[in-house]
């Protein structure tokens, strides 16, 4: 089943994700989602250290596409600071543009979820 929605998530922490070093995304609110979700890397950079943890600079790696998918397995912690699980990243051949405006959080990429091609 092709994913439904896309989690935002800045760079370099999309990469760490597909590269398996990042196993667990921390945020301030729960979910009960548990399925394999879209990865957009957001166009806003994360902390710029963290880009030395990939080998990679600022502006090397694609911002504003969904970059590849992840399946969420568990979310555990306390209210304000909760950790997704995170398993089975697979990264896209090619980036896709999304059709649909991104949202800071979860958003659906596409009108029509036929259409998406992962090749």
């Amino acid at each position: 089943m092709e994913p439904r929605r896309a989690l935002s998530i800045r760079q370099p922490y999309a990469e760490q994700i597909l590269l398996r070093d990042k196993k667990i995304e921390y945020r301030s609110q729960n979910t009960n989602i548990r399925e394999r979700i879209y990865i957009y890397a957001s166009k806003r950079p994360g902390d710029l250290s963290s880009f030395t943890k990939v080998g990679k600079s600022p502006g090397e790696l694609p911002t504003g596409v969904l970059v590849g998918t992840v399946r969420i397995t568990d979310c555990t912690g306390s209210p304000g600071n909760y950790c997704w699980h995170l398993a089975d990243p697979e990264r896209f051949v090619k980036p896709i543009k999304p059709k649909n405006r991104p949202q800071p959080v979860w958003f659906h990429p596409f009108p029509d979820q036929n259409i998406c091609n992962r090749s």
